[in-house]
């Protein structure tokens, strides 16, 4: 379908020669809500309220590292012939889920091991935050207007499109033709896996469970959104979104087998000792 709107200004502030983009205030703002639920649940806990604080300063340095370094190399001939900063310039986009979550992954691991605490506790109470901060940080992709899907068909757009709000539509008109908002079906999918996490944690399921959980929910609504989407990275002739959320929730299921087998799943959710009828 065509369309014939203007994109809404990606700039937030300006001060001076400082530019604050709409992107990254909100990746901040679902980095600060995702805190705020994890401080909360530590608490409830027994745990120090301000571990995921400490974590955080650590976690998001090498979160956007991961992010970027993952998204350049694979879009290494992009940055061929053009400024060396370009590399860096992560206010235009350009970083991947991926990249983040080996980042945060290793740098809770190497937390965990210095504060001498559980890591899979860790990532357990951290999974409602992590899903809870890529359903908003995808708006960063909406201001953006990136990460959207290929063109909307008349069909799609009178059955289902239309009772979409007309600013998420606008902006998803890229060069005078509509495109599927990707960005908003993924969105939608993590608040979805938020609540089911959280209805999940109140079923006190086996330590590190939580956080397979989360990474099975969000790679199998990735792989399928992934499918639909324009600019994807690619390995040859495969998507590697895809090759990798395939990887992961493999991975996720067979660790949860083999831990449970090894009595590494010995304990619950809330630290209490797993009941043998749960084994």
């Amino acid at each position: 379908m065509t369309c014939n709107t203007l994109p809404y200004d990606r700039v937030f502030l300006e001060l001076g020669p400082f530019t604050i983009y709409w992107y990254g205030v909100i990746i901040a703002a679902g980095a600060f809500l995702g805190l705020l639920l994890a401080m909360r649940e530590s608490e409830r806990l027994g745990l120090d309220k301000d571990l995921f604080v400490d974590l955080l300063v650590f976690a998001i340095p090498a979160a956007i590292i991961g992010a970027r370094t993952y998204y350049v190399i694979f879009e290494w001939e992009r940055y061929q012939g053009g400024p060396w900063w370009d590399v860096f310039a992560i206010w235009e986009g350009g970083i991947a889920i991926h990249g983040a979550l080996i980042g945060s992954v290793i740098t809770a691991v190497i937390y965990a091991r210095v504060k001498k605490v559980s890591f899979w506790q860790l990532a357990d109470i951290a999974a409602p935050s992590l899903i809870l901060g890529q359903a908003i940080g995808r708006w960063g992709n909406f201001m953006n207007q990136e990460a959207y899907g290929g063109p909307v068909s008349p069909e799609a757009y009178e059955n289902v499109l239309q009772y979409v709000p007309d600013f998420i539509m606008n902006q998803m008109c890229v060069d005078g033709v509509l495109h599927h908002p990707t960005f908003l079906y993924e969105s939608v999918w993590n608040i979805l896996g938020l609540i089911f996490l959280l209805f999940l944690r109140k079923v006190n399921p086996r330590r590190g469970e939580m956080f397979f959980s989360y990474l099975i929910w969000y790679s199998f609504g990735r792989f399928f959104i992934e499918g639909m989407r324009t600019d994807s990275l690619y390995l040859g002739d495969i998507r590697v979104a895809q090759l990798i959320s395939i990887t992961i929730i493999l991975a996720s299921i067979a660790l949860m087998i083999y831990r449970r087998k090894a009595g590494y799943a010995n304990k619950n959710y809330d630290g209490t000792k797993a009941s043998a009828s749960r084994r």
